[in-house]
């Protein structure tokens, strides 16, 4: 099993992330006394991951490029926004006559993760990278309720919003990195 994020669960990231929820409680100010637990989930998930938190409590699978959740300003639920790391597609690798000889590069790797090319890079040769964008809405069965106000118990709380956001966004996104992964194996209906 591939796990897309996982949350930083030493007593060390409890205590940082408790800390980024009290630094950040203005992420949190348009939630309280909400009917709806998704502003305070996406604040959650906001604090939890960088610029907010630095390194992030929420870390992440080398192909995911950027994670956000929003809330859909259709019907209010909760959104998720995900960009990934692709390979070209088979169109692309099946010939390489459309590359003329210029020397086509795909996604630059550090330590196996997926990077922007270098600006000097970028000035030798051109680049072609893939990126999948998954916009999937979430449920909101097992999220808390938005707090009426910030109270002693925020962080805790926040947490909890921050395990369900993480978990649901694992359950959408575990078998397409799975797939990913071993690009050799296609695809088949119910696999």
């Amino acid at each position: 099993m591939v796990e897309p994020f996982w949350i930083d669960r030493s007593r060390d990231g409890i205590d940082r992330y408790a800390q980024d929820v009290h630094r950040h409680v203005a992420e949190f100010a348009a939630s309280w006394g909400d009917i709806s637990p998704v502003e305070f989930a996406c604040a959650a998930w906001r604090v939890a991951t960088p610029p907010l938190s630095d390194p992030g409590q929420v870390r992440r699978h080398r192909r995911i490029l950027s994670a956000e959740c929003v809330r859909n300003p259709w019907d209010g639920s909760l959104l998720a926004r995900v960009e990934l790391a692709a390979p070209l597609p088979v169109e692309l690798t099946a010939s390489r006559r459309w590359w003329r000889d210029r020397g086509w590069r795909d996604w630059p790797k550090i330590f196996g993760h997926f990077v922007e090319p270098a600006e000097q890079d970028l000035a030798k040769v051109p680049y072609l990278r893939t990126v999948l964008r998954m916009d999937a809405p979430l449920p909101l069965a097992d999220l808390p309720p938005a707090p009426e106000e910030p109270r002693p118990d925020l962080p805790g709380t926040a947490h909890r919003a921050l395990v369900v956001v993480t978990r649901e966004l694992n359950a959408l996104l575990d078998p397409i990195l799975a797939q990913l992964d071993t690009p050799d194996r296609p695809a088949r209906p119910g696999d």
